[in-house]
């Protein structure tokens, strides 16, 4: 495979990451509307899938009372959604350069791996339902592949442009100063 196609695939992996964290910032803002819309759609699910719709609606409830009574701290998902979209914007450097940006990619998938235990120690802390854990994980799962898919195309062309190494030059005797 040459080093065009690659650089394709390399930025059609990224964009999937890219326009999952645009989407997951921008959605994190109107977050009170959002599950309201959720808990109206899961409504006829409500006999099927009680302890789903269950926890939707407590959500509900929690999003709407704290903002009536504490909208401060509904500046957390602001600043939650914030970062999301930074997120997005470094991943314009590996977009543009893949190769001398690689750290960016490198960094994706470490905060993939950092859901997984994040998800596992806090779900439980804060009374997050098992269902929702799986949820939480997905984020994980679903852009951990496109990334490593880039890293393994980014480190091919590293690979391919490479100097090839040739034999070691002996250290010769040093230069007389001149005196």
């Amino acid at each position: 495979m040459d080093t065009e196609e690659r650089l394709r695939r390399i930025r059609r992996w990224l964009w999937t990451v890219v326009v999952g964290l645009f989407l997951s910032g921008v959605t994190a803002f109107p977050l009170e509307i959002e599950v309201r819309w959720l808990l109206r759609a899961l409504d006829p699910l409500a006999d099927d899938l009680p302890a789903l719709v269950g926890w939707v609606e407590r959500v509900h409830i929690g999003l709407v009372e704290t903002g009536d009574r504490y909208p401060f701290m509904l500046y957390g998902t602001d600043w939650l959604a914030f970062a999301h979209l930074v997120l997005a914007v470094a991943f314009w450097g590996p977009l543009r350069d893949p190769v001398r940006n690689v750290w960016v990619v490198q960094l994706g998938m470490i905060a993939c791996a950092g859901i997984v235990p994040l998800a596992l120690i806090c779900g439980p802390i804060r009374d997050i339902p098992w269902f929702w854990t799986l949820v939480d994980l997905s984020f994980a799962v679903g852009a951990f592949p496109p990334l490593w898919f880039a890293y393994r195309h980014i480190r091919a062309i590293e690979a391919a442009t490479a100097a090839p190494a040739g034999p070691p030059v002996p250290a010769g005797p040093a230069p007389a100063s001149a005196g």
